[in-house]
């Protein structure tokens, strides 16, 4: 098969640190196809069997593009530009007979592109990697900060889809040792015991809750109650891979400051005083409309000097936990938006620590007003 990977001309240290700079993107270049081009004609995925793990109801729950655009997908992307990629190894126990397949989300279809490797296990295993141009096109030398978000995102909506259909305990490898994949999900078929609660949300969300992922459109004004705001850093700390990120939110009046959890994660507490929000805004591209964001949940860390495999864990990571903690705020009734492109975001130098130790590395908006609510008022 062709070699769809394109690695950053510099290195992923140089290319962080280029896309924190202040330097703008060139103009818009081509961005190729939506979807790589596998191999062989396009299968329909067949029903599932009672035992089965059901990979039509998977695929459509975490993957699948809802309108002929391919932009409306449950899985959040910078720029609606999707350039994550997913192969299939089927093992036994699912509803397409064992193989390796490249999946089309745009047309919900696999395509066979080889025979099953030998120790397959039991289920499926979605090998994540991209597609850069797709990103590139709009985002130039700020996109491998975003590319690595994206695919964080893509993994953290398999995990959910495969525990709302019950499936076995899942394995999600994000450890930023290879760059292709990037990522990695196994998922077992179903194991027949009643359906776990999620270690990183509060409770099993349902399909419809899934199929109703959507980043909301700015502007998400509204300080989220306190319960709720407790409720996502709580989500986002449990998926964010013990001390490699911090997490904290940036809230506005009455008391505007950085907020984080108390160490016995029940309570919240302000550990700096201030309005943040308008330099957020200013850091993440000029995104004037979060000066007004009832509040900014902020994924922080990755140090200067951080080496290749960290940068990309560290990303992988962050768009994972986001997206976990984006399901999370929805329950609650909030509006919520990711962003990912930060500039210049020394979020450590910014409240007196040394310079280049603390980066923010994506972050999520939260209003509890949706923007047409607000337009109406």
């Amino acid at each position: 098969m062709e070699d769809h990977r394109e690695d950053p001309p510099t290195g992923l240290v140089a290319a962080l640190a280029r896309a924190r700079s202040p330097e703008r993107p060139g103009p818009d270049t081509p961005a190729g196809t939506a979807v790589r081009p596998w191999p062989g004609p396009p299968c329909r995925i067949p029903e599932a069997g009672p035992a089965d793990l059901d990979l039509r109801a998977l695929l459509r729950l975490s993957l699948t593009a809802s309108d002929t655009s391919g932009r409306l997908r449950p899985t959040p992307s910078a720029g609606a530009l999707h350039p994550v990629d997913t192969e299939l190894a089927v093992g036994t126990g699912c509803s397409l007979p064992p193989g390796r397949y490249g999946y089309d989300p745009l047309r919900h279809r696999v395509h066979l592109v080889g025979p099953p490797v030998d120790g397959t296990p039991p289920g499926v295993t979605a090998a994540l990697s991209v597609t850069a141009q797709r990103t590139v096109s709009h985002y130039g030398h700020r996109a491998w900060p975003l590319l690595l978000l994206d695919t964080g995102h893509a993994a953290a909506a398999l995990l959910l889809a495969a525990r709302v259909l019950g499936a076995g305990q899942s394995d999600v490898q994000i450890d930023g040792r290879t760059d292709d994949p990037l990522a990695v999900v196994r998922i077992p078929p179903p194991d027949g015991r009643s359906r776990r609660r999620p270690a990183e949300t509060e409770d099993p969300p349902t399909p419809a809750d899934l199929l109703a992922r959507r980043s909301t459109p700015p502007p998400l004004p509204g300080l989220p109650p306190r319960d709720a705001l407790r409720a996502v850093l709580a989500t986002a700390e449990r998926a964010g891979d013990g001390g490699l990120l911090r997490w904290c939110a940036a809230v506005g009046p009455p008391r505007p400051g950085l907020m984080e959890l108390t160490p016995e994660g029940t309570t919240l507490r302000h550990y700096a005083s201030g309005e943040a929000r308008p330099t957020l805004a200013a850091w993440a591209a000029n995104q004037a409309w979060l000066a007004d964001a009832g509040a900014v949940l902020l994924a922080h860390g990755c140090p200067t000097d951080a080496d290749t495999a960290h940068i990309r864990r560290a990303h992988l990571r962050a768009g994972f936990a986001v997206h976990l903690a984006h399901v999370t705020a929805l329950r609650h009734g909030l509006a919520a938006r990711p962003v990912g492109s930060w500039q210049q975001a020394d979020l450590g130098a910014a409240l007196g620590a040394a310079p280049g130790r603390d980066w923010i590395v994506h972050a999520l908006a939260l209003g509890t007003r949706h923007a047409d609510e607000e337009n109406l008022t």
